[in-house]
């Protein structure tokens, strides 16, 4: 069974209620229990559902751009109307876009409930261009500020909630905990997210987990930049950029500079969402497993989340990274995906029980 941690037992009780997946057994595929294996497997095992997106460019305030992936689900059953139907915003991860599996999976799932989803496609990655040299990172929440107005703007009598995986999660937490209550979320989801950034780059760098992970990150932070070069030569030696062959070395040269920081540890302290969670003033479910190479149990912060009523994590014992890959074939629903639908399913239907139980 998960370990689930909440100080509060109105949130317990809640959820124990409404999301009762998040106190049934978890059973990991027997044959690729192990974290990494799920790790690196769900990418190739996982079906991919097929959504048709609409496209949306919005202007920041430095004269940049962001592209939204919109899931209108105008033939929702549930919620005919538009304007009151709830939205769910999506985080996908570090190099991720609207086209990851995890994102298409939620995206299914909240098809079937009848809810809107809108996928926040960080600057530069989603195929459209830079207009400014600038990108994005985990501690920088202006981007997602600048959405979460823009989305409510447009639904603004629609529920709406936020769920984001990985760095998504650490980017959603962040900003959740510079707002406090000033937020229209009524609620977030935050899934595989890296607690202590410190202790997420160590890991990465053991000599297994950096033949496995951390080389291929670094590429693809490197690939997503490098269509970007001549706008980004303007503030950057991208030759230096190019050699950094760890995801610590790529941030030290490029992600740490362009945001302003002095140093790397300075960046890495400000980007650790662990440092923010007792500020989070909305429901956040956060689900981690304590054998992910990304986010290793030692560094998930069960005891400042027991300050926080509004918090509750979910902790496995197996699962990796954005994995949870259950059944003998896993190709369709994790335990992530189930743990995601019953969670915003509840909020949006029965959130306002959760002061009164």
């Amino acid at each position: 069974k998960p370990q689930l941690v909440a100080s509060s037992d109105r949130f317990c009780r809640f959820l124990e209620e409404y999301c009762p997946v998040v106190t049934e057994t978890y059973y990991p595929t027997i044959w690729c229990w192990e974290g990494r294996v799920q790790t690196l497997l769900r990418p190739f095992i996982t079906s991919r559902p097929q959504v048709q997106y609409r496209n949306e460019l919005i202007k920041t305030a430095d004269g940049g751009q962001i592209s939204l992936d919109w899931f209108d689900n105008n033939n929702s059953l549930y919620y005919p109307d538009a304007g009151t139907r709830p939205t769910v915003l999506l985080l996908p991860g570090l190099t991720g876009t609207s086209k990851e599996s995890y994102i298409l999976h939620m995206i299914h799932q909240s098809e079937t409930l009848g809810y809107r989803c809108v996928v926040f496609n960080n600057r530069g990655i989603a195929g459209e261009d830079l207009l400014t040299p600038r990108t994005y990172c985990a501690a920088n929440t202006e981007d997602l500020e600048a959405v979460i107005r823009h989305v409510h703007s447009l639904h603004p009598s629609a529920p709406f909630m936020a769920a984001g995986v990985s760095m998504g999660g650490m980017l959603l937490l962040n900003y959740l905990g510079k707002t406090g209550r000033d937020t229209p979320l009524m609620a977030a989801a935050i899934f595989s997210a890296g607690w202590n950034v410190f202790e997420s780059v160590e890991s990465l760098e053991k000599p297994l987990n950096w033949l496995l992970f951390n080389y291929y990150l670094t590429t693809c932070l490197q690939s997503s930049i490098s269509r970007h070069r001549q706008m980004l030569e303007k503030l950057f030696d991208m030759d230096l950029v190019m050699k950094a062959r760890t995801v610590r070395e790529f941030d030290k040269q490029f992600t740490s500079v362009m945001f302003g920081y002095r140093t790397i540890d300075d960046y890495y302290e400000d980007a650790s969402p662990c440092r923010k969670l007792k500020s989070v003033g909305i429901p956040v479910l956060c689900l981690n497993s304590v054998d992910d190479v990304f986010s290793p149990g030692h560094a998930i912060p069960v005891e400042t989340a027991k300050q926080n009523a509004n918090i509750a994590l979910v902790l496995t014992s197996c699962g990796g990274h954005i994995g949870f890959l259950e059944g003998i074939w896993p190709r369709k629903c994790t335990y992530m995906d189930r743990v995601f639908k019953q969670f915003v399913q509840a909020m949006f239907e029965h959130g306002n029980k959760i002061f009164s139980m």
